[in-house]
């Protein structure tokens, strides 16, 4: 991650710059660097037909009159179509192409066109932070030329002050993605459902309050479903309880703590599916692309990376994230297909696949939540079905929801900030698909409407709380590069639910 300052405008003396230009306004943008070059950069522009576009960028090599070593020139399309995450993207655009460059200028100008304003530099500084993300603990023989040099951007625009004092809860953001790309990023071996457990709990240096649950105590919680899963690993499961009390009223504290309490307003609960490493279990997956499995923990790892940015930006808000984390494995002691457990919530399931295992954890973790919490609603994550990956492809996350105030929240949200949802149905007809012979319900519903069937056995343990499901299956991880994100591990729900919280939960700002 490069270290950000803003700076007033100027043409820098040496390195490189990078440079926002509105579609219709790209003599205002350049004037100062044709000032300086005698038009040259304009002309080097029109050479490469870059018009500035929306995702059009072109890069010009040491022009004259400067001891600038390139300047890089980043479209953000016409002025009154700019949006926030436009300019994130745009900023993500300049930070890869500044890559090699060990200290470099971004003039973020044209990006501070109303209602933006003086966030637009600000935006441009978080998306090219973001961009920068590497995962690269684990090579030892890079060569140095290869790795980034990138250590220092200065982000200019006519109010530095603004965007200086804005740009601390910005990078809060920013690190609670990095630490969920850490998480999906590292290997099953590494990240246990222990070892992850323990980064939760490293998390109170940030102020969160940790707890963290281990096979004994959810034993004595009746966790039926969720220790089933983890009945083949050697690894033993957690669940992990994180509180953000940042409102003012106390309702961060349990349902039973706020009873009789006149200004106690319920928390918002988040919770992630957190299987750190899924063979299928007896019904073991295909060899080929199993290693991928290691993600299936990216729900839970979107929910500590909210919990951490909302902690790193003192959120007014009371927010919970809780992560069931497990290891699903095939053993002599292994759930086996035909098995039944009773839930947390008494309810008993028929275990007709032990690759349909995600839904067992969040049964029994948010079933806990409800009774304990009693939240203002419940959102989870989880990397759930293959079939949501058939229906939408890898540009949306299936949302389901009982509520529809919240799922219009939650598709502004995604709107807002690139990380985009799409509502899928929910009904009867499919909940009558999860009918068991021999117990209240089967774990599967067969292969037709597969996410909407997952869906419909997470309802059941929600207790009629306002609830959000998000099948982030096609979008935790990304094959290729993109504007914010490199390819790899997305963090996808980080930034989507720290804007839902922001947005309309917290007080408005003055």
């Amino acid at each position: 991650m490069p270290e950000i300052t803003f700076a007033k405008p100027s043409v820098p003396k040496a390195g490189a710059l990078a440079v926002l230009v509105p579609e219709d306004g790209m003599d205002a943008a350049l004037a100062g660097l044709d000032a300086a070059t005698e038009g040259a950069v304009s002309r080097g522009a029109a050479a490469a037909s870059f018009k500035g576009r929306k995702g059009q960028s072109c890069v010009i090599l040491a022009p004259a009159g400067t001891g600038l070593s390139r300047v890089v020139l980043v479209g953000l399309g016409k002025a009154a179509d700019v949006t926030r995450h436009g300019v994130e993207e745009a900023g993500g655009t300049a930070a890869a192409a500044l890559a090699n460059d060990a200290a470099a200028a971004l003039d973020a100008r044209g990006a501070c066109v109303p209602p933006i304003g003086t966030h637009g530099a600000v935006d441009a500084a978080l998306g090219a932070t973001l961009r920068s993300y590497r995962f690269d603990k684990y090579r030892t023989k890079e060569k140095a030329e290869d790795k980034p040099k990138l250590a220092k951007l200065v982000v200019m625009t006519d109010d530095a002050a603004a965007a200086k004092a804005a740009w601390p809860a910005a990078k809060a953001v920013a690190d609670g993605v990095f630490l969920a790309r850490d998480l999906v990023s590292e290997p099953p071996n590494v990240l246990t459902p222990a070892e992850m457990a323990d980064r939760c709990v490293a998390l109170k240096s940030l102020g969160l309050q940790v707890e963290v649950f281990g096979p004994k105590e959810m034993k004595k919680l009746g966790f039926g479903a969720l220790l089933g899963v983890a009945m083949g690993s050697a690894n033993e499961p957690r669940m992990v309880v994180m509180q953000w009390n940042g409102g003012s009223s106390g309702g961060g504290r349990t349902a039973k703590a706020r009873k009789g309490a006149k200004t106690a307003t319920k928390p918002l609960a988040f919770i992630g599916k957190g299987v750190t490493f899924d063979t299928g279990g007896i019904s073991i997956k295909p060899a080929g692309g199993m290693e991928d499995m290691k993600w299936d923990m990216a729900g839970a790892g979107t929910v500590i990376g909210l919990m951490a940015a909302l902690a790193g930006r003192k959120a007014k808000v009371d927010a919970i994230g809780l992560v069931g984390l497990v290891e699903n494995m095939p053993s002599g002691t292994a759930q086996r297909p035909g098995d039944v457990v009773t839930t947390a919530s008494g309810q008993t399931v028929e275990v007709l696949n032990t690759d349909a295992e995600g839904r067992l954890v969040l049964a029994d973790v948010m079933w806990y939540c409800k009774q304990r919490f009693d939240p203002a609603f419940m959102i989870d994550l989880a990397t759930l079905t293959g079939a949501i990956i058939v229906a939408l492809g890898h540009e949306h996350a299936g949302l389901f929801a009982n509520d529809d105030a919240l799922a219009q929240t939650l598709i502004a949200s995604g709107k807002a900030t690139g990380e985009t949802v799409w509502r899928m149905p929910l009904g009867d007809a499919y909940d009558k698909l999860l009918k068991s012979d021999i117990a209240d319900m089967k774990n599967i519903g067969g292969r037709p409407g597969g996410s909407i069937t997952a869906a419909q056995f997470i309802q059941r343990f929600v207790d009629g709380c306002p609830w959000a499901h998000l099948d982030i299956a096609g979008t935790a991880w990304h094959g290729k590069d993109k504007p914010t994100i490199p390819k790899g591990a997305t963090a996808f729900g980080v930034r989507l639910l720290d804007t839902l919280v922001a947005e309309h939960h917290e007080p408005a700002k003055g």
